[in-house]
Parts: C-alpha cells; structure tokens; sequence
C-alpha cells in the first residue's frame, strides 16, 4: 500500500508524484480529506507487531507516569548518558 497526494482538477485526479504503474493497471483509490484526523495513517499491522512483543508485560499509564516522575532533566539526557554507560 502507499499513500500519496493527488490534486482535483477538471474532473480528473491529478497525483503530485510519479507513480509506478503498468499501463492500464487497475487500482483502488481512497479519498481522504486532507483536513481529516490523521488518525487512518497509523500502521495497523505495526502497531499489532508491538502489542505481541510486549506480550503480557505492558505497563499502565500510571506506572509509567511513576516512572517518568523520577527522571531528573531531560529525556534526553537520561538516554544519553544510558547509552553511554554500555
């Protein structure tokens, strides 16, 4: 699947890219207002892949907020400086 931007005009879909297509390739077309939510643009199947390899072990909210409380500066700077301890 890609997603691309494609302009109206005279009838006719314009897109605002090149597009890798066989000469009379039939395809299918979803329209999304481009002031729509995003929301549709998130990657199902990857957001799936996540949840299977947290398996069980997903935290709550509100342990991760404990846990972020007790950070001192930035994130940042708190991954840095574990990356730099290995």
């Amino acid at each position: 699947m890609k997603h691309i931007a494609a302009v109206y005009e005279a009838g006719v879909l314009r897109p605002l890219e090149p597009l890798k297509l066989e000469e009379h390739q039939r395809v299918t077309i979803t329209i999304r207002e481009q002031d729509e939510a995003l929301d549709d643009l998130e990657d199902a199947a990857w957001r799936q892949w996540c949840a299977q390899q947290a398996g069980e072990d997903v935290p709550s909210i509100e342990a991760v907020r404990q846990a972020l409380s007790s950070l001192h500066g930035s994130m940042a700077e708190v991954i840095r400086a574990e990356r730099d301890a290995r």
